[in-house]
């Protein structure tokens, strides 16, 4: 059972009551309009935050005292949801009816992550050094880490070219450049912006119901610095010119990025069409890409599509040798216009459905599973059920992927070749 409750202007508290596990789940998201200017600020507060409290002042300590909650644990959540950006916590604890004597998990939970989210360990007006400087490098080394997987960075490079004049072309954890002029002082300065200007979101799955979650959180959130605030709504993708480019770097496979648009987003009502598209088209085994650029015509090691549904941005990224660019690239073009085409068999279209009804199905697989798919759902601009949203996905003919197709065209593209090829 889904429920939700404004504990307090922007702060709501969103629940799903399921019995089926021993472990529950409650993430804390301070929503945030995506900037390059803030984006690395973002993405190191939590890291920094969960180094050390006042009654916790390290690790080793805070680790004790997850222990004494059965082994209950704290992680950064740092997500990107179309044209916003969250910061905060994911807490993951058994639920208070397997515990020992009646002894209570939740409650004491929701307190400690409360100390760690309002009490930080503080020097000089500001974070502690050590944790801040440790932090940033930990941050640096995940940004930079990226070059080495060639396939997320031709990926990530990609989204930068056709998103230029969009949110969405922002990394995620932000920029390597960003994070190294952020101090002590001015990530608590942004701390306090952020506590006291962001929409708050807490997600909780498990056993206890709505109120009893609200009664635990309460205390905490009522004692926030305040002021009253919205965001502007998710945009399609902003229009700008688009770009083909070429990086040579030292490897041995090339990686091709293809990007297209459509206006079809997840507030349209062809979204399931769309989706379904994406899958008979590049998103799985089964698919086109797949079966037909991989399988029958060995053009590449690896490949696949992703279609961003709050944005109607689809990509296809492929590890192909780099004497095949341009056979590759049009392979993958040709196969798209068989989706516009109609060009569609009856198992195709069978098997993309099933794979993507499998996938809602396992929503409900783990409390952590739930909680991602909701807990960005509410902000995305999904804004269906599952259960309707299977029965869209059902109904969807040839003619609808047809149709949906029809509305996809290449945007930009970026290739990574190896510079021992020319």
């Amino acid at each position: 059972m889904y429920q939700s409750l404004e504990l307090f202007p922007g702060i709501t508290l969103r629940c799903i009551r399921d019995r089926r596990f021993k472990q529950g789940a409650l993430s804390i998201q301070f929503l945030r309009q995506m900037r390059r200017e803030e984006a690395a600020l973002n993405a190191l507060l939590p890291a920094v935050l969960l180094r050390g409290c006042q009654s916790c002042p390290d690790l080793k300590q805070i680790i004790h005292r997850l222990d004494d909650l059965y082994g209950a644990s704290v992680s950064a959540m740092v997500r990107r949801i179309g044209d916003y950006q969250t910061t905060g916590f994911y807490c993951g604890f058994m639920e208070d009816r397997f515990a020992m004597d009646g002894d209570a998990i939740l409650a004491p939970m929701v307190a400690f992550a409360g100390e760690l989210l309002l009490q930080p360990l503080m020097e000089d007006g500001g974070f502690c050094r050590e944790f801040v400087e440790s932090e940033k490098r930990n941050l640096i080394s995940a940004i930079e880490s990226q070059r080495s997987d060639k396939r997320a960075y031709a990926a990530g490079k990609l989204l930068e070219i056709m998103c230029r004049e969009d949110s969405f072309g922002i990394p995620r954890l932000g920029e390597a450049t960003q994070v190294e002029k952020i101090d002590y002082q001015n990530l608590y300065a942004h701390y306090e912006k952020v506590l006291s200007e962001s929409l708050v979101e807490l997600f909780y799955v498990g056993l206890a119901d709505l109120e009893t979650v609200a009664q635990a959180v309460r205390p905490i959130f009522g004692k926030l610095p305040r002021r009253v605030t919205t965001l502007p709504p998710q945009t399609p993708f902003q229009t700008c010119p688009g770009s083909h480019e070429t990086e040579c770097q030292e490897i041995a496979q090339g990686k091709l990025s293809l990007g297209f648009v459509t206006p079809i987003t997840n507030q349209d009502p062809r979204f399931a069409a769309m989706q379904v598209a994406n899958a008979v088209f590049g998103s799985g085994m089964t698919s086109k890409l797949f079966m037909q650029v991989r399988e029958q015509m060995s053009l590449c090691y690896a490949i696949g599509s992703s279609y961003y549904g709050s944005k109607g941005i689809l990509t296809v990224n492929a590890g192909i040798d780099t004497q095949k660019e341009s056979a590759a690239r049009e392979a993958i073009l040709a196969q798209l216009v068989a989706c516009q085409t109609g060009d569609v068999s009856r198992e195709e279209l069978h098997a993309a459905k099933e794979s993507m009804l499998s996938s809602l199905r396992s929503v409900y697989d783990s409390p952590s599973a739930m909680e991602a798919f909701f807990g960005v759902a509410a902000h995305s601009g999904l804004n269906r059920s599952l259960e309707e949203y299977a029965r869209q996905i059902r109904a969807v003919e040839v003619a609808d992927v047809m149709a949906a197709a029809k509305t996809v065209s290449l945007h930009s593209s970026f290739f990574l070749k190896g510079d021992n090829h020319g």
